[in-house]
């Protein structure tokens, strides 16, 4: 694998994987349009890890703190240690079970990955399916946006509002939905700040990458790692975390005064191209 090529999808992967616009779709996109050859499984795990630890890194006091909130303890880094975003919640003790319901969320996404894997992993990463699914989850995600009251801080989640979100994220296996996408909008719907649901998404979000990272570092190991990647690998894991952690940062403080509106559209257009591609030029006949 060119070192190039590596550093492209790496960048492309730390960006798409936080921003509603899809990663997976991205990734299959990418190889698909320029003709390069599928990375494989060890550079898929490269990616996993790298943004592990982009999200990791980021939210490592806010994990702590709920850790410790979920099982009883004081937090140690903030108080309260959630919806900082929010002046008001400093005036409120902090929230001791969104840990938990983090947890009960995890699982319809889990659930759903171990049944359909295969189908994801091959029938459902046709450009066809990426670019319906690119355009389709927009038009919920534009509705949100119009209907949505955003008085909601990370400090008001419940348990149901967590089951909702939850079973959203587990839409995101068919490629071209986007996990932050369909979790950032069904948070909109239940009356959240933009910060909030993003802030939210990305906690939600750690364990599904932690999963897909031992999953596939599973079959890694039972393979090896072959000697040309080694070089890849490692160039893959630092640039989608050094990427991801600024787009966390960046988009967390966009979402202070912008709106979604910029990906709906991104994701219609991009939807629409792939779609054009797909049935009427020669790419879509190579897939």
């Amino acid at each position: 694998m060119p070192l190039w090529q590596a550093v492209v999808l790496a960048v492309a992967q730390g960006i798409t994987e936080f921003l509603p616009i899809s990663s997976t779709a991205h990734l299959t996109l990418i190889p698909w349009l320029f003709g390069w050859q599928d990375p494989g499984l060890t550079f898929d795990v490269a990616l996993h890890v790298g943004t592990l630890f982009s999200v990791s890194v980021y939210f490592f006091r806010t994990w702590v703190d709920l850790l410790l909130l979920g099982v009883g303890r004081n937090p140690i880094f903030a108080k309260p240690p959630i919806a900082l975003e929010d002046a008001a919640a400093k005036r409120f003790p902090p929230h001791r079970t969104l840990f938990w319901f983090l947890v009960v969320a995890t699982f319809p996404a889990g659930i759903a990955g171990w049944m359909f894997h295969e189908q994801v992993a091959t029938t459902l990463r046709h450009p066809a399916v990426v670019g319906s699914a690119l355009i389709l989850l927009a038009i919920p995600m534009a509705w949100g946006e119009k209907v949505g009251r955003y008085v909601k801080t990370l400090y008001k989640v419940s348990l149901a509002d967590s089951l909702w979100i939850g079973f959203s994220q587990a839409l995101a296996l068919v490629p071209g939905v986007s996990r932050s996408g369909a979790t950032m909008t069904a948070a909109l719907f239940l009356g959240y700040r933009r910060e909030a649901a993003a802030r939210f998404s990305f906690l939600l979000s750690t364990p599904i990458i932690a999963g897909a990272a031992l999953q596939e570092g599973m079959g890694l190991l039972r393979e090896g790692l072959p000697p040309a990647m080694h070089l890849p690998f490692l160039v893959g894991v630092l640039v989608s975390a050094l990427s991801g952690y600024a787009c966390i940062a960046l988009f967390l403080r966009y979402l202070q005064f912008g709106t979604f509106k910029i990906f709906v559209y991104y994701r219609i257009i991009l939807g629409i191209i792939v779609l054009a591609l797909a049935f009427w030029s020669p790419l879509g006949s190579a897939v």
